[in-house]
């Protein structure tokens, strides 16, 4: 399978990749001709190549932004022989990324010496970790190839951050290659976003994402289409709905709360019961991560055996910067799982919407029909607009750092007045 079959929906931006990595191979290869010959320098690279030293992925939740730019990472690193054999590939036309050698493998499951794969658990990236990442971008590749850094989070980066980082995008390394990825342009700061080639992705059909769930992930074909067609396209998000009973049972809680914003009381019960949720989801990944990091750690630093073992004298600065992280990491949990049930919520009042306009599109959440036709025909198209503003309304106040509870028991009254 070359590494291109996992980039769903992308047709347009999976052939400009599998150019631009042809292009790479011919100046990888020709380079090493030449060192090989005794040149005394390295051949010009031709102005109408495809490739070049950054790049910014763009595209919705859902779209296989970081997906795609993994994709072109393991194509830079391919060293398979036979091209022939890539030529077979559905997207790939023969571009380097078969999906089996060691490069491709190496890179695709995040072990390759040349390739960073950076993303993040925590509300932001900061300057320390941008200058690490510039200090790694300036080495040689150690595999003669390509030295590829690929940030799956760039709208993530500080302002300080960003700055570092429009240094090394300025001036790279000869065989260095940023990837970048982030939800819009706007989101990038406009001195980086100008010096890459800019990729938009598109939300993928639902029948590519439903395919995907049973090919690759074996999923009921009935199963991955519901999830596909609930998710709207949201490939990670449809995985998850279709593997995890806890995601579905969660979803079905959210999907409730039109119909229990009747008086004040249950507004604000439903505010902190989506709340309460968003905080088991930070709770369940700290049991998951929290304690194995923590021991990982003491370990390292020597501690004695067992979880109440004492730490050396010294150490208490890299425990308390470890459980500082949790912290910040367990927000951004907290955040990230609240957005998902708004997200929810606006589909379900896209469907209201659909039928009160007499929209001939299926509903997204079928299995909550009668809810959303109750709904529709209890309102008018203009309430169901108003509704929706709301719970924008709340997902951007959260960005701005709102108290959760407060944005969200300010969306449950506004959905309540519609």
């Amino acid at each position: 399978m070359a590494v291109w079959d996992d980039v769903v929906g992308q047709d347009r931006v999976t052939e400009q990749l599998a150019a631009a990595a042809c292009d790479a191979d011919a100046i990888v290869a020709a380079e090493s001709a030449a060192r090989g010959a005794g040149a005394g320098a390295a051949p010009e690279r031709s102005g109408a190549s495809q490739m070049t030293h950054a790049w910014l992925f763009t595209g919705p939740p859902g779209a296989g932004r970081a997906t795609a730019a993994r994709a072109f990472a393991a194509a830079l690193q391919c060293v398979s022989p036979d091209r022939a054999a890539l030529a077979s590939s559905t997207h790939g036309g023969g571009a380097p990324g078969c999906g089996f050698c060691d490069g491709c493998h190496t890179t695709l499951v995040g072990t390759h010496a040349d390739v960073e794969i950076v993303r993040t658990d925590l509300l932001s990236i900061g300057v320390k970790e941008t200058r690490e990442l510039v200090r790694r971008a300036s080495l040689s590749p150690a595999g003669g190839r390509w030295q590829v850094i690929v940030l799956e989070d760039a709208d993530r980066l500080t302002e300080g951050a960003g700055n570092v980082l429009l240094k090394a995008v300025e001036e790279p390394a000869p065989r260095t290659v940023w990837l970048l990825c982030a939800p819009s342009i706007e989101d990038v700061l406009p001195t980086i976003r100008s010096r890459c080639r800019h990729l938009s992705l598109r939300t993928p059909p639902i029948s590519a994402v439903a395919e995907i769930l049973v090919r690759r992930d074996g999923i009921d074909p009935e199963a991955a289409d519901r999830a596909a067609r609930a998710t709207q396209g949201h490939i990670d998000r449809a995985r998850r709905l279709a593997t995890d009973e806890r995601a579905r049972a969660r979803r079905a809680a959210v999907l409730k709360l039109p119909l229990r914003v009747d008086d004040i009381g249950g507004c604000l019960k439903a505010a902190q019961e989506l709340i309460d949720a968003a905080g088991e989801d930070a709770k369940q990944v700290a049991e998951e991560v929290d304690v194995k990091e923590t021991e990982e750690l003491r370990a390292a630093l020597g501690a004695a055996a067992g979880t109440g073992g004492r730490l050396p004298r010294g150490t208490a600065g890299a425990m308390k910067e470890l459980q500082d992280r949790q912290k910040r990491r367990s927000t951004r949990t907290q955040r990230d799982s609240l957005d998902l049930a708004l997200v929810d919520l606006t589909g379900f009042y896209r469907d209201v919407l659909a039928v009160q306009m007499g929209a001939s599109v299926p509903l997204a959440n079928d299995e909550v029909g009668d809810s959303v036709r109750r709904i529709a025909t209890a309102s008018t198209p203009e309430r169901t607009l108003r509704r929706i503003e709301a719970v924008i309304a709340c997902r951007e106040a959260l960005e701005r750092n709102v108290a959760p509870l407060l944005a969200v028991e300010a969306m449950t009254v506004a959905l309540r007045a519609g």
